[in-house]
């Protein structure tokens, strides 16, 4: 017997076990949806919707162009590597930097830049410490790592107490363990009194020469690092930093603009070794620190040379000294240094085509900031050394 349903008036009915489809009418398809717009006055409301959508279209052309400019901001400002991490977010993209992963670089307009974690060895010297306040500044973490071999915590201490600022007694010849976005590596004393009291990790037994151990020392580091760079993908940037110069110079490191500058307040003769005809390049400091950041930043692992193209003979940069210091000084010729080169003058065209950077600072306008700074502490004040000595 079959399964059964009750209706109101309690009669029994026979359902049966087959089951039957209704026609198929595809002509029901069309039609509703007809009755369905017509039922109510819907159709009129959809027509005043689309009105009312093209009214406020054209009443508002600006918010198009603005979009179309908030458009082409966002893609002028990030890298081709930061576009391929949009694309694949669950891909890291490492950034410059010594091994480094940064998920900084350029931001798009209105937005603020995240701040980054970065190691700066060698950073209470006299280079690291000018890095770490453009760092810090840009509102980036600092931890620097300095045994205080050339370095001096004075440099970095106006930074004691920022949350973003850590100091770390330390020297790199020992392994170190830290998490950071991105690693500049200072630590490297550059002046001939210093590297050749302490020329160890440079053993050239067939360099003799007494500046062998700074200059195969740096030789050896660019190879290091290429090598790291194409064995294990590490990302790496190389700068061949130039004779460099500006406040926080240690005084008495041998480098002859510190020389110049200390003899001069000292009213001792300016020391010119040799016939004085031998050239450098002198830079600022911020210049040099500018074409860090930007080699950092870039895209490009170098090596680049970073430095002024401008060349001044000993006996140029001793007359510029006595200018703006004291006229009266003299000058005083001793025999030339073992292995002191004629000439050293960078080419600087790969760093303005790729990086976009230039010297900016001229002597002239460079140097009696670093004398001031000299002067301060030489004598303690801000006087004429002729008033303190």
């Amino acid at each position: 017997m079959g399964s059964e349903l009750t209706y109101r008036r309690h009669e029994p009915q026979t359902i049966s076990d087959s089951y039957s489809p209704k026609p198929n009418k595809p002509w029901l398809s069309v039609i509703r949806p007809i009755r369905y717009m017509l039922r109510e006055q819907r159709l009129i409301f959809v027509i005043v919707g689309i009105l009312i959508g093209a009214v406020f279209i054209a009443v508002l052309p600006s918010s198009t162009t603005n979009a179309s400019n908030r458009q082409i901001t966002y893609r002028d400002a990030y890298s081709v590597s930061e576009v391929a991490q949009m694309m694949n977010p669950g891909r890291p993209v490492y950034r410059p930097g010594f091994g480094g992963l940064n998920s900084g670089g350029k931001v798009p307009l209105g937005l603020k830049r995240k701040g980054l974690r970065i190691v700066v060895t060698g950073g209470a010297g006299f280079v690291g410490s000018h890095l770490v306040d453009r760092l810090i500044a840009r509102g980036d973490s600092v931890i620097v790592v300095d045994n205080f071999f050339t370095g001096n915590k004075d440099n970095v201490m106006h930074h004691f107490g920022n949350p973003r600022f850590e100091l770390i007694r330390h020297d790199v010849v020992e392994p170190l363990l830290l998490e950071v976005d991105q690693i500049y590596h200072l630590a490297c004393p550059a002046s001939p009194v210093h590297y050749k009291y302490n020329p160890r990790n440079a053993l050239t037994p067939d360099l003799a020469g007494v500046r062998s151990c700074y200059d195969e020392g740096k030789r050896t580091a660019e190879t290091l690092a290429m090598d790291y760079h194409r064995g294990a993908g590490v990302e790496v940037r190389i700068a061949r930093i130039f004779n460099t110069y500006g406040p926080r110079m240690c005084i008495d490191d041998g480098r002859v603009v510190s020389n110049f500058v200390a003899q001069a307040l000292r009213k001792e003769p300016l020391t010119v070794y040799g016939d004085g005809k031998q050239t450098r390049s002198f830079q600022f400091v911020s210049d040099l620190v500018e074409g860090l950041m930007r080699l950092m930043e870039g895209e490009h692992v170098g090596p680049f040379n970073l430095g002024n193209p401008g060349e001044f003979t000993m006996l140029e940069l001793a007359q510029v000294v006595q200018e703006t210091i004291d006229p009266n000084a003299k000058i005083e010729f001793k025999p030339n240094t073992e292995d002191d080169p004629h000439k050293r003058k960078p080419d600087i065209t790969k760093a303005k085509d790729l990086l976009g950077w230039e010297p900016k600072v001229a002597l002239r306008k460079g140097l009696p900031m670093m004398v001031s700074d000299f002067r301060q502490r030489i004598f303690g004040d801000h006087k004429d050394s002729s008033s303190s000595a």
